[in-house]
């Protein structure tokens, strides 16, 4: 199989990613221990989000039209959205402030930078010891 440059940079892009973001050890000989690697697809963080405010909606006890009208997101759209994790952005967030506080998912905008060099992942796991 051929990888082209593109292909292999989001390899490597991800595998940084999940380093950064999973708790691993850099022994004296500079070699990765213990990586437990979680990395999720966006379909799966899609999911996710449908999950979470499927399970919002039902402690409310509010049914998909009545969402709909609170949240001016049509009752279709909602389903699908439940369903397969598909939703605009601007729905998500519509949906997202009449469930839940909508300042938790624009704090997502103020994570830690991902690094983008392996360089930089060695030295983060070396500032954690």
């Amino acid at each position: 199989m051929i990888f082209s440059i593109h292909d292999r940079r989001l390899a490597e892009n991800r595998i940084l990613y999940c380093l950064y973001r999973e708790n691993f050890r850099i022994n004296s000989y500079n070699s990765i221990q213990k990586i437990d690697m979680k990395c999720l697809t966006s379909h799966e963080v899609q999911r996710h989000f449908a999950a979470h405010l499927r399970a919002k909606r039902r402690a409310q006890k509010l049914s998909r039209d009545r969402l709909a009208e609170r949240s001016t997101v049509p009752a279709p759209t909602i389903k699908r959205f439940e369903l397969t994790g598909e939703i605009s952005l601007r729905q998500l967030c519509l949906l997202w402030e009449t469930l839940d506080d909508l300042g938790r998912l624009e704090s997502l905008c103020h994570a830690e930078p991902m690094p983008t060099t392996i360089e930089e992942v060695l030295a983060d796991a070396r500032s954690r010891r």
